[in-house]
C-alpha cells in the first residue's frame, strides 16, 4: 500500500502539470486575470496574469477521488484493481467504508472551491467567506466525525467534552485555511509551503499505515508541486492559484491532518506526538497570527489584505522577493521535518523538536523587532 500511496505522488504532479497549463491559456483566452481584490486591500502591484491555477489545484485532487471512489465500490473495477495492485486488496473493504468520508470532504471542498472562484472574479468580502467557511468546517466535521481530541468525549463530563472537542476543531479548520490564503501573497510562496507541509504529513501517515489520509496527501504534494511549476518566480509567475486555489489547499490540509492518526500502541511517542500539525504548521499560522495582530493594533479588518506578511516584512529588510519565499521555505521545511517523527520520540527527544521549532519561531520575531528597531 506503501508504494500505491507513492505512486499517486509523480502522478498526480503531472496531472497537476497538464491542468495548470489548461487553466492558464483558459485564463487568458477568457481575460482572467488577478484583480484589486476588495475595498480597501493593499497589493504591491497588479499584473495581468491568470489567477485560474485553483482550478488545477481543485481537480488534481477531486479527480482521482472520484475515481477512487468509483473504482472501490464497483466490484468488477476492484477486482482489476486488485489483479494489477495486489497490495491493495486488504485494503478495499476499509477504503469502501471511508467513502462517505470522502464524498462530503470532496462535496465540502467543492463548494470553497466555488466560492474561491467567484470572489476572485468578483470580491464577496471577507466576512462572506469565512462564514462559508465555518459553516463547511461544521458540516464536514459532523458528517465525518473528524475532530480534534477526542479523548476528551471521556476526560469531560458530556456533552462538555465533544462540545470543546468539536469547537477546537472548527478554529483549527478557520486558522489552517486562512493561513494558506493569507500566504498566497508573492509568486511560489503559498504552493511551496502546502507542498513542504503535505510532504511531511503524508510521511506522518505512512509511518502510522493511514492510507486514506495518506493518499489524499500525496494528492495535495502533487497539485502543489505542478502548479509551483508555473507559479515559481523564474523569473516571475504565469498563473496565481487565486483564493479558489489557496482556500482549497488550506481546508484539505485541515481536514486532514483532523483525519490523521498522531497516537500507536506500537511507538513511543506520547500526548506531544497531537502537536505535529502544530510543528509542521508553525510558519504559515506564525504568518497568519502576526498579521492578525498588526492589523487589529492599527485597528483594521484582520480579513482584509495588505503589505504587511511575513514574506514583506522580509523584503522591506533587504531582501528580494525570490529570496523571501525561499527563506520562508526553508524555515518551513526545518520545522516540518522535526515534527515527523514526534509520535515516536521519547518526552526528552520531543520536547527538543519543540524547543526548535520555539527557537526559529523567537529568531525570526527577535530579528524583525531589531531591524524594525535600527530603522531611522
Amino acid at each position: 500500500m506503501l508504494g500505491a500511496c507513492l505512486i499517486l505522488i509523480p502522478a498526480s504532479t503531472l496531472l497537476s502539470i497538464l491542468l495548470t497549463f489548461l487553466a492558464r491559456a483558459l485564463g487568458n483566452r477568457l481575460n482572467a486575470l488577478d484583480g484589486p481584490g476588495v475595498q480597501g486591500q493593499t497589493k504591491a502591484e497588479i499584473r495581468k496574469v491568470p489567477n485560474t491555477g485553483g482550478l488545477a489545484i481543485f481537480w488534481t485532487i477531486a479527480l482521482p477521488l472520484l475515481l477512487g471512489i468509483i473504482l472501490v465500490n464497483t466490484p468488477a473495477l476492484a477486482d482489476r484493481v486488485s489483479s494489477l495492485l495486489p497490495a491493495i486488496t486488504p485494503h478495499l473493504q476499509g477504503l469502501r467504508e471511508t467513502t462517505h468520508v470522502a464524498a462530503w470532504f470532496l462535496a465540502c471542498l467543492f463548494i470553497l472551491h466555488l466560492v474561491g472562484l467567484i470572489d476572485d472574479r468578483k470580491p464577496l468580502g471577507p466576512l462572506f467567506k469565512l462564514l462559508v467557511m465555518v459553516a463547511l468546517a461544521c458540516v464536514v466535521v459532523f458528517t465525518t466525525q473528524s475532530r480534534l481530541l477526542t479523548l476528551l468525549d471521556s476526560a469531560l463530563p458530556a456533552p462538555l467534552g465533544y462540545a470543546f472537542s468539536f469547537a477546537l476543531t472548527i478554529l483549527w479548520f478557520v486558522v489552517v485555511t486562512n493561513a494558506m490564503n493569507f500566504m498566497d501573497n508573492m509568486d511560489g510562496l503559498t504552493a511551496g509551503v502546502a507542498a513542504i507541509a503535505a510532504s511531511c504529513f503524508f510521511a506522518g501517515a505512512m509511518i502510522h499505515e493511514n492510507w486514506f489520509v495518506g493518499a489524499l496527501l500525496a494528492l495535495v504534494v502533487g497539485a502543489s508541486l505542478g502548479f509551483l511549476t508555473f507559479n515559481f518566480p523564474i523569473p516571475r509567475a504565469s498563473i496565481f492559484m487565486g483564493d479558489s486555489g489557496s482556500l482549497t489547499l488550506g481546508f484539505a490540509l485541515a481536514f486532514l491532518t483532523v483525519r490523521a492518526t498522531y497516537l500507536s500502541p506500537n511507538l513511543a511517542g506520547g500526548w506531544y506526538a497531537l502537536l505535529m500539525p502544530l510543528i509542521v504548521l508553525a510558519v504559515p499560522i506564525y504568518d497568519f497570527l502576526s498579521v492578525v495582530i498588526l492589523r487589529l493594533s492599527q485597528g483594521r479588518s484582520p480579513f482584509v489584505g495588505d503589505l504587511q506578511h511575513l514574506s514583506h516584512r522580509l523584503v522591506d529588510r533587504g531582501l528580494s522577493r525570490r529570496a523571501a519565499v525561499v527563506v520562508i521555505h526553508g524555515l518551513t521545511a526545518i520545522t516540518a521535518l522535526g515534527a515527523i517523527s514526534l509520535g515516536s520520540l521519547t518526552p526528552w527527544q520531543a520536547a527538543i523538536v519543540g524547543a526548535q521549532t520555539l527557537l526559529v519561531l523567537m529568531i525570526v520575531a527577535i530579528y524583525e523587532h531589531r531591524t524594525r528597531a535600527s530603522k531611522p
